[in-house]
């Protein structure tokens, strides 16, 4: 009994020391080993440069600036030698000839007064009116820019033009009606155009207005009073009917300082941007002194007068310095130095036949032998005949020999370059840039050089987050 006794205690010792030994847990090391893995790389992570592509494209810059003009034209003010409704029967911003038919004179009221019946009944448009109206209503609603909100009052015009030539016809068909009935023909005058030239239904004071008569004081748009014309209104004679711009010759005044003017003078022609629908015309440069003695620019042009006829002031940009290229931001440029070595010394060897030079190196035993060693070439200056060298693959020092000769050049002379890093071997691949404008935030670039980017190519967006030669993971 006793050996059983001694037996079962045994046991029940071993049981615990079994229990109370403590196993790996293999899941309880991989969640170890996830969560330190997190850390570091979250660590890794805020002490490193996200390194972001760029693609290269076309584009262009200019220097722009923005101005508010007044435009002058040569602007004739037709008046009415009748009292009575007066009815326009030409779209305004349209081109007449002498002698065509601008509108007419009710002098009893008669045709005033058939208009009003007549638009009383519910179908006066035809299918074909009301669909051409749809698609103006529909084609504004396609286009429309909240940040452009000139092209709603271009639209209004538009509207309003459509309308009067509808009415046109029902003012024609309310003549005959009214002259079949009577004979009173002779109660409805016929106006005819004077002269050829641009039609607008306005009048604001500054149809007589010179560049040399011109002063500060017609810029103060709080004081610019315009009279908008409209048709079946009533007419006393001596009014004014409508006005008509006779040249397709006209100008654009801008007061400006006389050292700035006289800069632009001296280019003789500008391009201008109208910021109102983007049209870009080149304008011939003048300066002015106003009658207050003030300096004003004055932009000479001989095309669009049709397009602007209704526009007294104009916003507009001088487009200067425009250059046209590849478009790179400026964060991606950066200056590197290179050795300069002259072209005599580069020659082509190794397996693929690649760029190098022959450069003296030694042996163990000190022996001098030569070795070709091949090196990238990041420009060429075909003028001093010099060609720029990777710095990691020479030292300052080396011998060259040069091909078939017993000349040696010393490795001496730096220079920088100003480039990008290209990406598109999975490296930061320096290639050199030829800068032909920029602006604060990018540069336009010429495409196509020897060694320089090309469209679509990637670069980094941010030089100083890499370094040469070195592997991009993105």
């Amino acid at each position: 009994m006793a050996s059983v006794d001694r037996k079962s205690r045994q046991e029940i010792a071993d049981f615990h020391r079994y229990k109370n030994r403590r196993h790996l847990n293999i899941g309880i090391i991989l969640y170890i080993a996830i969560f330190l893995y997190m850390i570091i790389y979250v660590m890794a992570s805020t002490k490193t440069t996200r390194i972001s592509p760029y693609e290269v494209k076309e584009g262009s810059l200019a220097t722009n600036y923005t101005y508010r003009g007044i435009a002058i034209r040569d602007e004739q003010l037709i008046t009415s030698d009748k009292a009575g409704y007066i009815n326009y029967y030409v779209k305004e911003g349209t081109r007449v000839a002498c002698g065509d038919l601008v509108y007419t004179v009710d002098e009893t009221g008669r045709l005033a007064e058939y208009l009003e019946n007549i638009s009383l009944d519910e179908n006066t448009l035809s299918d074909t009116e009301l669909s051409e109206l749809r698609s103006q209503i529909a084609e504004y609603m396609k286009d429309f820019e909240e940040t452009n909100f000139a092209t709603t009052y271009d639209f209004k015009s538009g509207m309003q033009h459509s309308v009067l030539k509808l009415e046109n016809t029902a003012v024609m068909e309310g003549i005959k009606a009214i002259t079949g009935e009577n004979g009173t023909r002779d109660l409805i005058d016929y106006h005819y155009s004077p002269n050829t030239g641009i039609i607008t239904y306005k009048v604001d004071g500054y149809e007589e207005l010179t560049p040399a008569s011109i002063t500060m004081e017609y810029f103060d748009e709080a004081k610019y009073e315009e009279n908008q014309l409209f048709s079946n209104e009533l007419i006393t004679a001596g009014d004014t009917i409508f006005r008509l711009s006779t040249n397709e010759n006209w100008s654009i005044m801008v007061p400006i300082e006389e050292v700035y003017g006289q800069e632009l003078v001296a280019e003789e022609y500008v391009k201008v941007r109208f910021i109102r629908n983007g049209y870009e015309s080149w304008a011939q440069t003048g300066m002015v002194h106003g009658a207050d003695g003030n300096t004003y620019l004055q932009l000479d042009f001989n095309n669009s007068m049709i397009t602007f006829a209704n526009d007294r002031f104009i916003d507009f940009e001088l487009v200067l310095h425009e250059e046209t290229g590849l478009k790179i931001p400026n964060s991606a440029i950066v200056n590197r130095e290179f050795f300069i070595v002259p072209e005599e010394y580069l020659t082509k060897g190794g397996d693929n036949n690649k760029d190098g030079v022959i450069r003296e190196s030694y042996n163990e035993d000190g022996t001098i032998y030569s070795e070709f060693v091949e090196t990238e070439i990041y420009s060429h200056d075909e003028s001093s005949g010099e060609y720029y060298l990777d710095t990691t693959v020479l030292q300052l020092g080396d011998k060259l020999y040069k091909p078939a000769s017993q000349e040696t050049y010393t490795v001496s002379r730096k220079a920088s370059l100003i480039g990008v890093y290209n990406m598109n071997k999975g490296y930061a691949d320096f290639r050199q840039i030829n800068i032909l404008y920029q602006n604060d935030e990018y540069a336009i670039v010429k495409s196509n050089t020897q060694y320089g980017l090309n469209v679509y190519d990637y670069i980094v967006l941010d030089a100083s987050a890499v370094s040469d030669e070195q592997f991009i993971y993105d």
